[in-house]
Order: structure tokens, then C-alpha cells, then sequence
């Protein structure tokens, strides 16, 4: 008598282990075994791309509002170095930057209330020697 080593279809033999392992695979083997139906993740994939492009935009306008803060600083230290003045400037102590009517720019001691250049701002230099912008009451700017 000739043995039939052929398995039948719905039996699944791994010839490779030399063992049975249909109830391993991630796919069904038979007719008979229920449908696989691939899970819809179109929802929970948009809903988490919106979210995640929320959060960098928001972390986007944050670095983007602190470089424009920070160039605004950068530009009127600038200024303030390149101003004209004739003193040694004391960390801590209020300075007001004006420009002539020749166009020149300069630094003073003098309030804005005691005279009439075109004011431009208040600073105050700090231990680092940067010039931090004072908010003014100034209305003419």
C-alpha cells in the first residue's frame, strides 16, 4: 500500500518547521474561517494629523514670534551702539535715544519731557550690556 504524504487543503503543514500552524498566521487558511476584514484607520489617522499639525503650527508661531522678538532687540541695540554719546553708560539706569533734525541719533540722560528731539525710545542696560526697550507713556513717538 503507497501512503499519500500529500495533506489535505485546509490542513497547513509548515514544511519548513515540520508542524501544523494555521492557528498562527495572521490570515485565515479555509473556506470555513471567518472573514478578515482590515480595521478603517482613515478617522483615527485624519483626527491625529490634524492634531499633530496643530501642535507644530503652534510651535512654529512661537519660535517665530521669539526670532521676531529677538531681531527687534538685535536691531535696537544696533542702534543704540551706533547712536552717538559722550558718557559711559551705568547697568540699570534709564537712557532715552532721540534723533536730530539732521537725521543723527544720540543717547541722553534728558527725559522726553525736557526736550523736544524726536524721541525714538527708553532703555535701560542691563548686566549683560544689552539694551532692554522700556514701554513708554510717550505719545509721540
Amino acid at each position: 500500500m503507497i501512503k499519500n504524504s500529500k495533506k489535505p487543503d485546509q490542513v497547513v503543514f509548515n514544511e519548513d518547521h515540520q508542524k501544523y500552524d494555521a492557528g498562527l498566521l495572521p490570515y485565515a487558511t479555509n473556506s470555513g474561517a471567518p472573514k478578515i476584514t482590515p480595521t478603517d484607520l482613515t478617522g483615527w489617522k485624519n483626527s491625529n494629523v490634524s492634531k499633530v499639525n496643530h501642535q507644530i503650527k503652534t510651535e512654529y508661531e512661537e519660535l517665530k514670534s521669539q526670532y521676531e522678538k529677538l531681531m527687534a532687540q538685535f536691531e535696537y541695540n544696533n542702534l543704540i551702539y551706533s547712536a552717538e554719546f559722550s558718557f559711559e553708560p551705568i547697568v540699570g539706569e534709564v537712557y532715552h535715544l532721540y534723533e536730530r533734525n539732521n537725521g543723527n541719533i544720540f543717547l541722553s540722560i534728558i527725559s522726553p519731557n525736557e526736550c523736544n528731539f524726536k524721541f525714538k525710545g527708553s532703555f535701560k542696560l542691563n548686566e549683560d550690556k544689552m539694551w532692554i526697550k522700556l514701554e513708554s507713556n510717550i505719545a509721540n513717538y
